[in-house]
């Protein structure tokens, strides 16, 4: 059973780092496209980034350039989204998603339709 769940979610200040996990069962994090969306409250999912199946580019919406950093682990089959300098503005749901498969080039964010499986999200905020 292909499955994603995300964990490392959490309430931290303004300024602060919360770095959070997606693990994978099912298939290969490096066989699929693999992106990062959110969902605030009262606003539309947006994509945070994706990484690129075969080379593991990465890319990333411009409201989190420089600050969000995505990887994956092959070994521990997981994909992780490290959030710096976090502001009241990143506070969401965040969801994990997995690639369809048979798309190639580069991952896209901004395409939800590109993504097939999805978390359950785990919530961040961030407040003082």
């Amino acid at each position: 059973q292909l499955q994603v769940v995300e964990s490392g979610g959490g309430l931290v200040q303004p300024g602060g780092s919360l770095r959070l996990s997606c693990a994978a069962s099912g298939f290969s994090v490096d066989d699929y496209h693999m992106s990062w969306f959110r969902q605030a409250p009262g606003k539309e999912r947006e994509g945070v980034g994706c990484v690129t199946k075969v080379d593991g580019r990465t890319d990333y919406a411009e409201s989190v350039q420089g600050r969000f950093i995505i990887s994956r682990d092959k070994a521990k089959n997981e994909v992780y989204l490290q959030m710096n300098y976090l502001q009241p503005e990143d506070t969401a749901v965040y969801y994990c998603a997995k690639g369809r498969p048979f798309v190639y080039g580069i991952c896209l964010y901004s395409k939800p339709s590109q993504y097939d499986k999805w978390g359950q999200g785990t919530r961040v905020t961030v407040s003082s």
